[in-house]
């Protein structure tokens, strides 16, 4: 009888187990970069123990809960289900893994969820979880409206190697406020020569877009130089904007609710049609220069006495791509000895292109007497404003050279012995006596250096004995084993800092870090009496600065409010700076 009821019991376990439904719903499966997606997890039974899946490339944020239970006809009707609303961080193919539940003993598992993130789509919806169409749509329009992230573009239809400016702006709705972005992608400048410009002091202006007034920042700066032809691609700058607008409710006093959202917005891919150079009248010697340019070649003199070097300068200055050629090289006769040149440059990069001058000093040093030429010099380029290939030719530079010291000096006339070989390149005199050694020599063995070597060892055991025992103390030195372990902790993670630079998070968590391990090493604390107050005291009682402290303090602090704020290339730079010259000082000063 007890076999019936437990197969009954299992019988009836079993089909209550296959009545259980538990699964994962998400509002789509493929969305834009600036897109919300929702996932929702429901099961038809109460359970406990429920755990989320990973949402890997997304930022998730609930769950929101609701629970349905009702009774109709006598039949019971029971819901549970979980939200969340995920936000993606980058693009690309992603895979929600299973969530579990425990229900009735058994533990429940929802398949596995492929979720696909592409560009950025116009009027996406950035709050799924609005309540009321008319506000969900007006709050809709209040995000499209509030930030917009626009490429301006100077030329589309260029030169190969003119210059092309673009400009990135953020425009944002007075009823919107901003607490702040981060890159989601960097455009990269393919085929382009490409130069940032440092935006120093930038401050917010009120610009007119698309018919409205709106506040505008500028973000980036950047100059390109196309370097081939067709039509070449500037990938979109796109940045995820945390921001509040408007709900579309309204207090009783009128004032409007502002809601927290994301939302992700992209200047957009920009196409460059770039024309080639022409190749009619295009000078043998061009280069590639392109601009508008004057050309000087000046030697520092045209004589030379008792073989003096002379200095030829080959300069070009102007407006135009001039980093992107090579100077003419001067051509001159065997008799000058030409060295390789030093090159300099002067060149400042605003934002309607390089301008400023590039030179070559070539030392020519004149071998024999005579007078001997320089080629002439030409230098080609492009110029913009006509269109044309322009040519500027220097004429041929004589050099007159007096006369070259002698190898020799008059004192060996009087040794007859010497036969003084005269040609156009110096020589030796011949040599007429020898230095013969003989060949049979001593033995080895029963020799100085053979004694030497075979009591040498002996010799050395002493300073082995020494240098053993140092080695011990040195390696029972607890103390000074942590010092110098985390003044090499100190060097390593100042190293991997300027590695980082560029990555926030990465850099200032090794900055922190180098400057923990250095304060270790030098106030022969630990981590657990690193209170601000406690550095403070045992650096000031150091002879430390007071100054230097304070730096010391503001080092601290930028690495830990970094973390909770956009910082920028230039910021990280100073820091770094800043850490190396704390740490320098700190070293003289205790």
């Amino acid at each position: 009888m007890k076999r019936y009821i437990l197969l009954l019991l299992l019988f009836v376990q079993g089909i209550y187990a296959q009545q259980v439904e538990f699964k994962a719903v998400p509002s789509k499966t493929s969305l834009g970069i600036n897109e919300r997606l929702i996932v929702e997890f429901t099961m038809n039974q109460d359970g406990d123990n429920f755990t989320p899946p990973q949402f890997p490339g997304f930022k998730a944020s609930g769950p929101q809960q609701m629970v349905s239970n009702s009774w109709i006809n006598g039949k019971r009707t029971f819901s549970r289900s979980y939200k969340y609303l995920l936000i993606p961080t980058a693009k690309g193919n992603f895979t929600i893994g299973s969530a579990t539940i425990i229900i009735g003993g058994y533990e429940y598992k929802t398949a596995p969820i492929k979720v696909k993130v592409g560009d950025a789509i116009a009027g996406a919806d950035p709050n799924p979880y609005a309540n009321n169409q008319q506000h969900q749509q007006e709050m809709q329009q209040n995000v499209d409206q509030g930030v917009h992230l626009v490429a301006e573009v100077s030329k589309t239809n260029p030169y190969v190697n003119e210059p092309v400016t673009v400009v990135y702006k953020i425009y944002v709705s007075p009823y919107t406020a901003v607490g702040g972005w981060k890159e989601v992608s960097s455009p990269q400048y393919n085929d382009f020569w490409s130069q940032n410009i440092d935006i120093k002091n930038p401050a917010v202006q009120t610009e007119n877009y698309q018919g409205q007034e709106y506040r505008m920042l500028v973000l980036r700066k950047t100059v390109l130089y196309p370097q081939k032809d067709g039509k070449l691609e500037i990938e979109p700058l796109t940045l995820d904007v945390s921001m509040e607008v408007p709900n579309g409710r309204r207090d009783i006093f009128g004032r409007q609710f502002m809601v927290a959202t994301n939302k992700v917005v992209s200047a957009g891919k920009k196409f460059i049609n770039v024309k080639p150079l022409p190749e009619k009248g295009k000078p043998a010697d061009f280069t590639g220069a392109v601009g508008s340019f004057s050309f000087t070649v000046k030697p520092s003199a045209t004589v030379s006495k008792n073989g003096e070097p002379i200095q030829l300068d080959i300069a070009v200055s102007g407006k135009g791509n001039l980093k992107l050629f090579t100077l003419p090289k001067p051509q001159v006769p065997a008799a000058l000895e030409m060295y390789d040149p030093e090159h300099k440059e002067n060149i400042s990069t605003p934002l309607s292109g390089m301008q400023g001058s590039i030179s070559d000093s070539y030392t020519i040093v004149p071998q024999n007497k005579g007078k001997y030429p320089i080629k002439e010099l030409s230098f080609s380029w492009f110029d913009l404003a006509t269109h044309t290939y322009k040519t500027i030719t220097h004429d041929e530079i004589m050099i007159n050279v007096l006369n070259v010291q002698e190898n020799q000096e008059s004192a060996d006339k009087g040794d007859s012995n010497k036969k003084d070989v005269k040609s156009a390149e110096p020589f030796r005199f011949i040599a007429l006596e020898t230095s013969l050694k003989p060949v049979e020599r001593d033995d080895f063995f029963g020799s100085g250096l053979f004694w030497g070597l075979l009591f040498a060892p002996f010799l050395l055991i002493p300073f082995i004995i020494f240098g053993r025992k140092k080695k011990e103390a040195y390696d029972s030195d607890v103390v000074g084993s942590k010092i110098r372990q985390n003044n090499k902790l100190a060097k390593k993670f100042l190293g991997e800092a300027k590695k980082q630079l560029g990555n926030k998070a990465g850099f200032y968590l090794a900055l922190e870090k180098a400057l923990h391990n250095f304060l270790k090493a030098k106030l022969h604390i630990e981590t657990a009496d690193m209170s601000r107050d406690n550095i403070k005291e045992l650096l000031l009682s150091r002879n430390a600065k007071e100054e230097t402290v304070a730096d010391f303090s503001k080092i601290m602090d930028s690495c830990e409010f970094a973390r909770y704020a956009p910082s920028s290339d230039s910021a990280m730079q100073n820091d770094y700076d800043s850490a190396v010259a704390v740490i320098t000082a700190l070293e003289k000063q205790i």
